[in-house]
């Protein structure tokens, strides 16, 4: 087998390693470019292998989360009219948000619409520092225009108050740490009308081990140049999006040997990250459904959940509004990527757009009752 281009989701049945096989459609069904290696397969490899095996496995991983037109080495990006082919193929399965608007308008009908916006590449762009990924103030003024119509959850990777501190607005739900540390408005709201602040924390007795963690890798990573280490409470992001490719190697090293002193956490991927986080059951998705039923909204047929991420770990939330036959997943993302989102947008600006046009909707079918 040969030219290996990967593909990775975060769907919990399989991590997505994929190999090159065929001249077939990536996505046509039964069979394509790219063979799935279920989650548990490689999960059971990684957990057998040696070391160093373990290691490169982790550096394929990294490479494969990080698509480029044009693959390092010796293995070369897909013709360009295969490219364009996948890419059709993609979007109508995935089709635009904002072209298939008046179809989600349509499924709101009658519906509260609450809304979950993940943060970096969602609300903000990705940046090279993750210090500087501010979210600009048409943005902000879009989700607040949305907040004022619909419950709205922030649901991040990053610290919960690193995130508020970003955002700047008051009246949403924050969820930091994949859903592990979230809380609600303080006051009370039209949409949180029993005045119960929503807190919930899934991991407290884990914060001496992260914060652990979080010094040791600091330390390793010094003599890694443009490596850098995220304490997000509840989880450590180690950013490499600054890192020499070369270097990842080292990278993964010096992760995979601090975290083999704790079997207590593990190791996961986002888009040029690693984290490692608690081994409790509990993601992004888990937090949808939590947030849903602090609103009242558990087992109401009332209610459109509408998630929108960029990320693999956005995946869990895609997963559970499948799962409930309930409300709509949206990936933000330019290149066709394994999903279980129902719709696409390509960029944080276009998410603007589709919050202020959903604003506009609201605001008219109002005026209209």
């Amino acid at each position: 087998m040969t030219n290996h281009n990967a593909l990775i989701s975060d769907a919990k049945a399989s991590i997505g390693v994929a190999v090159r096989v065929s001249n077939q459609s990536l996505f046509s069904p039964g069979g394509g470019r790219y063979i799935s290696i279920p989650r548990k397969k490689l999960v059971q490899k990684l957990e057998a292998d040696p070391s160093q095996t373990r290691i490169n496995t982790w550096i394929e991983a990294m490479r494969a989360s990080s698509p480029t037109k044009t693959r390092p080495g010796n293995i070369s990006s897909l013709p360009e009219s295969d490219e364009e082919d996948e890419h059709s193929s993609w979007m109508a399965q995935h089709p635009s948000a904002l072209r298939m608007f008046e179809e989600i308008a349509e499924a709101s009908k009658g519906k509260q619409i609450v809304m979950f916006l993940d943060y970096d590449g969602t609300l903000s762009p990705i940046v090279e520092d993750p210090e500087r990924a501010y979210m600009t103030d048409e943005m902000r003024d879009a989700v607040k225009g949305a907040a004022r119509y619909f419950p709205t959850a922030i649901v991040t990777g990053r610290c919960r108050d690193k995130v508020r501190r970003f955002v700047k607005l008051p009246g949403l739900y924050y969820a930091g740490s994949h859903g592990m540390d979230i809380k609600g408005p303080s006051k009370k709201t039209k949409h949180n009308k029993n005045n119960k602040g929503v807190l919930f924390q899934a991991a407290n007795e884990f914060l001496p081990m992260i914060d652990q963690v979080s010094k040791c890798l600091v330390e390793k990573m010094r003599d890694v140049q443009g490596a850098s280490v995220e304490n997000n409470k509840f989880c450590v992001s180690v950013h490499y999006r600054c890192v020499d490719q070369k270097n990842w190697g080292l990278v993964a090293e010096h992760v995979t040997t601090i975290l083999s002193e704790y079997p207590k956490l593990r190791l996961t991927q986002g888009r040029k990250v690693l984290e490692i986080r608690p081994t409790v059951k509990w993601d992004k998705g888990k937090a949808l459904e939590f947030l849903l039923e602090s609103l009242g909204f558990a087992n109401s047929k009332d209610v459109l959940p509408i998630y929108i991420g960029d990320d693999r770990t956005d995946e869990d939330a895609f997963q559970v509004l499948r799962k409930r036959g309930q409300g709509f997943g949206i990936l933000v993302s330019k290149v066709p990527k394994e999903t279980s989102a129902t719709y696409s947008l390509q960029e944080p600006s276009e998410v603007g757009e589709f919050l202020r046009r959903l604003v506009e909707w609201k605001q008219m079918s109002l005026r209209g009752r």
